[in-house]
């Protein structure tokens, strides 16, 4: 199975980096060795000195497809979770200085925590889906699928195009704003509409 992200999907978190709007969606990819699930801790690694929390909504692809056309995209998912991508931000910018690839601060072991899956069905519109993060009981990040730069069927087309989606695929559909560090110690928890989906430690 293959972990395919989204990078600067919400205009808000793409200022809040000081980021340039992409013209196509922005892809990277992370190994299932960054797969983190169950609610287990999540280790800091000890490359980095500046770790953020980066939620967003997940699809998992039910079906094989190659060059899908946007308007039968929604046919190749069917379940929704919520997950984090972990950045290494320092390392990050270090790369990004030297026109490098992102993977070493993105796809590091333990980097993409995600909950368990639900059907879409529970959802009456996907580009419509409220979402947010706590830190402590404190809210840190919220946002709405509405919000995306690229909606979620132009995404799974877009990806197509480059790669055969498998079933059993994930996608992270991009972070809104208020990504910042985390610490040993912290509590992350994860909602979809206000019911809890995602929590665990920062160790």
């Amino acid at each position: 199975m293959k972990i395919i992200c989204i990078g600067r999907n919400y205009v808000d978190h793409i200022h809040e980096l000081q980021n340039a709007i992409p013209e196509d969606p922005v892809i990277f990819q992370k190994p299932d060795t960054a797969l983190l699930k169950d609610g287990a801790a999540f280790y800091l690694p000890d490359f980095s000195q500046d770790v953020h929390h980066e939620v967003e909504i997940v699809v998992k692809i039910s079906k094989m497809g190659k060059n899908i056309d946007e308007k039968f995209a929604h046919k190749y998912y069917d379940q929704v979770g919520i997950g984090i991508d972990f950045t290494a931000r320092d390392l990050q910018s270090k790369l990004k200085t030297k026109g490098l690839p992102w993977e070493l601060a993105k796809a590091f072991d333990g980097s993409a925590p995600i909950s368990d899956f639900v059907s879409k069905a529970e959802f009456a519109d996907m580009q419509d889906i409220n979402f947010h993060l706590e830190v402590n009981g404190e809210t840190r990040q919220q946002g709405n699928t509405s919000l995306m730069l690229f909606k979620i069927d132009y995404i799974i087309s877009f990806i197509s195009r480059f790669f055969t989606l498998k079933t059993g695929d994930l996608i992270f559909t991009g972070t809104p704003k208020g990504v910042g560090p985390v610490k040993a110690g912290d509590k992350l928890t994860a909602f979809v509409e206000g019911k809890k989906m995602l929590e665990f430690e920062v160790k």
